[in-house]
């Protein structure tokens, strides 16, 4: 692994965040989120939306680590279902296939189709977080309790409980990238990356300048996941080796603890390069290359599109249809306004991925060290 591809020199550190999806990629600027799918005609699907207010608790140190990924995951299973949503309403030249389940009638009669979306958004969540919890936190600890029996040491259970957490946690991420959608996702991730370093060197945003970067990124969100389990099992450690209750509900009360400390360590190694950082990103870049696969050219342009679109400005109207080029193409469904190229609503921003005359990004770069890290999934 050579780490002067990952950590750059002479790039100019972002905030931009971003979270590859079925078949596309969200990205995240300072103004504006997008989401790039890549339809079965081969097409693209663009979505562009305006980010609201940051909450005030996100200026807080740690604090703002819990905030933040908690709406990380939200917004990314939002996102996540919104790629699927997209994709199973597009069928080439047919149109719309997709035919909602019966719980989905249900849920839209009675609630209404926003509060159906949202009840769907957080139950998902709430899944996830009961399976995340079950198998990675509470399951380690558990199956390591007969080893109270035979181990006395404090400090050796524990270590042996935070092992056998992250040995799970890599052997869940190597088993589903086996899976043939999962490894398409992992293509994107890996597009994901290779945009935003080109974009942090202050490359014009082209397949070509995209092509030869590393998939491997330090603000990345498996990186994230990493930090939590070393963290943990260093806090862990501190408490020494209780009845299984009190374990488990220890464990679950320093969870936000947890996640605020990864975040600062994530935030801090986003933006430095010093050989420290180096050292404690190598667990988290490592297991990245099991997330991020290399991407075709078709997968890097999906990513630039999404970039570039993440990159306009509050003021630019946002759009939600089939982009060709630069022009986006409004389906039967939707009423937003047509953008045609002559009339492109940034000004600044070439938003064609194959354009050599596309203006260098870096004085548009935000380096406000109090702008947040996007927690890139």
């Amino acid at each position: 692994m050579d780490l002067e591809k990952i950590f750059l020199k002479g790039s100019c550190p972002t905030k931009v965040g971003g979270q590859a999806v079925l078949e596309g990629i969200m990205m995240k600027g300072e103004a504006k989120t997008a989401v790039a799918v890549r339809l079965p005609d081969d097409s693209i699907h663009l979505r562009t939306e305006n980010i609201g207010e940051k909450s005030k608790w996100t200026k807080y140190p740690v604090i703002r680590g819990v905030f933040i990924f908690a709406g990380s995951l939200v917004h990314g299973t939002k996102t996540l279902m919104y790629s699927a949503e997209v994709l199973e309403n597009y069928v080439g030249e047919d149109g719309p296939s997709y035919e909602k389940d019966k719980m989905t009638i249900w849920l839209e009669k009675h609630f209404g189709i926003k509060g159906a979306w949202d009840i769907m958004i957080y139950f998902s969540v709430f899944l996830a977080l009961v399976f995340t919890v079950g198998i990675f936190i509470i399951g380690p600890t558990a199956l390591v309790d007969f080893a109270g029996r035979f181990v006395e040491n404090e400090i050796v259970l524990n270590l042996i409980e935070g092992v056998l957490r992250i040995a799970l946690f890599v052997i869940y991420i190597a088993l589903i990238s086996k899976m043939k959608d999962i490894k398409t996702v992992f293509q994107y991730h890996g597009a994901e990356h290779k945009c935003i370093h080109c974009y942090e060197k202050g490359l014009d945003l082209t397949v070509e300048n995209c092509r030869p970067f590393y998939t491997l990124h330090p603000r990345c969100g498996t990186s994230f996941l990493m930090f939590v389990m070393v963290i943990s099992l260093i806090l862990f450690s501190l408490l020494g080796w209780p009845n299984l209750f009190f374990r488990i509900m220890s464990r679950l009360l320093l969870l936000p603890l947890i996640a605020g400390l990864s975040y600062e360590v994530l935030r801090w190694g986003g933006r430095s390069s010093g050989t420290v950082v180096k050292i404690l990103s190598l667990p988290g870049l490592y297991l990245q290359k099991l997330t991020t696969l290399e991407p075709d050219d078709v997968q890097l342009e999906v990513a630039i599109i999404a970039m570039k679109a993440a990159m306009e400005p509050a003021s630019a109207p946002c759009y939600e249809g089939k982009y060709e080029g630069r022009r986006y193409i409004k389906t039967e469904s939707e009423s937003k306004p047509e953008v045609k190229s002559e009339s492109n609503p940034n000004p600044n921003t070439n938003t064609d991925p194959e354009s050599e005359s596309e203006p260098n990004p870096n004085p548009n770069i935000n380096t406000n060290p109090d702008t947040d890290t996007e927690i890139k999934i």
